[in-house]
């Protein structure tokens, strides 16, 4: 790997990482609920997530996913199943509760684990992993070192882009401090997220 094929892959990369996805979305969500270092710190789940996609990735196992239309469809019917979930939580969600009342009640493991999840379910999210990384890498070189190299940019950017999204989320609670703003907010994201899984079921793997 030489550093034109880095000088390539990192602007390629961060643009996918600054897709407002449902995990951006639901950290600009958290940091607007939260705040933005809670939101920051949830993000940690996202990425534990991806490290797993990029392990299967690097190691040939994502092709399977690929491969195997059933196994794409139970992830993809999970996947959108949990984005409806979170959709029907947040357009439910009371709008008056005090953001360091309801940070404690669900606290930072859960908020993680949200992250987790809603990485974990999204098929696409992984074939990006299959199609976007090997493609800067040198079969005549060694493979693992480059996925590793990779993966670790992957993931500093996309920790940026976390934060990015958090940054907007807690800008925007200065926008929305009445509750019927809040609810007004709420109810966008939800259905943002709704749309997401709606997309998600529509899917293909191709």
């Amino acid at each position: 790997m030489d550093l034109t094929t880095l000088l390539l892959f990192i602007p390629a990369c961060f643009a996918l990482n600054l897709a407002p996805g449902p995990n951006n979305l639901l950290s600009m969500s958290n940091a607007k609920r939260y705040g933005a270092d809670v939101a920051c710190l949830a993000g940690v789940g996202r990425l534990a997530a991806f490290v797993v996609m990029i392990a299967l990735a690097a190691s040939g196992l994502a092709t399977v996913l690929h491969a195997s239309e059933t196994l794409f469809l139970i992830v993809k019917l999970l996947g959108a199943g949990y984005l409806f979930w979170l959709a029907y939580q947040l357009w439910f969600a009371a709008p008056s509760k005090e953001l360091a009342t309801d940070g404690r009640r669900l606290g930072l493991l859960g908020l993680a684990r949200q992250e987790f999840l809603l990485a974990a379910g999204n098929p696409k999210a992984i074939l990006i992993f299959t199609a976007f990384l090997p493609q800067f890498v040198d079969p005549a070189g060694p493979v693992a070192l480059q996925f590793t190299i990779l993966g670790a940019l992957f993931l500093l950017l996309e920790w940026v882009a976390i934060a990015g999204y958090s940054c907007i989320g807690a800008f925007l609670r200065q926008w929305f401090s009445r509750p019927a703003m809040r609810r007004l907010f709420n109810r966008s994201c939800a259905g943002l997220l709704a749309s997401a899984g709606m997309g998600l079921l529509l899917a293909r793997r191709d």
